[in-house]
């Protein structure tokens, strides 16, 4: 089967994840993908369902024996693309699944940074991504008490994955971000 399309995909996830946090977390995962899979001449789109998709099922699975491998297997439940399959379990680590093409490099790539971003700007005076600067970027990165859940060694391992210089990958994730500002809230 192909890729689900938008809307498809769409409705897997609001099938499964509520939270608002969450689902702000899927589009900016999904901007960055599209981002980057026009940087490399891959459809937009595809990557685009890859980032909306990659964490449908950590609200219901979010324990590591669960999530990601619980998505997978309703995805297959669904005849899904094995590829789409295999790029979401990718983009965690335990999940043993490796890293192998440009799709798949690209989602762990802006994961976590994606989420950073996002919080960077929220507690900025202007809460605004118009005015982030991927310097900024890096001094809450030294911060570890900044949301401390990020793994600042996937953020650095995501840009040598993809090959860029990290501030030019906040640059592109910043940058993929701001077109979807409102719907993150900011």
């Amino acid at each position: 089967m192909p890729f689900p399309s938008r809307p498809e995909a769409l409705a897997i996830l609001t099938e499964h994840t509520q939270g608002d946090s969450l689902l702000k977390h899927a589009f900016a995962v999904e901007a960055s993908m599209r981002h980057y899979a026009t940087r490399y001449g891959a459809d937009p789109e595809v990557w685009g369902v890859a980032g909306l998709l990659h964490d449908f099922d950590y609200e219901r699975y979010p324990s590591l024996d669960d999530h990601p491998f619980r998505g997978a297997e309703i995805l297959r439940a669904r005849g899904m693309d094995e590829e789409l399959i295999q790029t979401i379990l990718s983009h965690a680590d335990h999940t043993g699944v490796t890293r192998d093409t440009d799709m798949k490099k690209a989602l762990f790539a802006v994961d976590e940074l994606s989420g950073f971003v996002t919080a960077v700007a929220l507690v900025r005076p202007s809460k605004s991504l118009n005015d982030l600067e991927p310097s900024s970027v890096k001094k809450k990165l030294k911060d570890r008490a900044f949301a401390r859940n990020v793994s600042r060694e996937d953020i650095t391992l995501g840009a040598e994955l993809i090959q860029l210089p990290l501030d030019e990958h906040i640059g592109n994730v910043i940058a993929a971000l701001r077109g979807i500002g409102p719907t993150l809230g900011l």
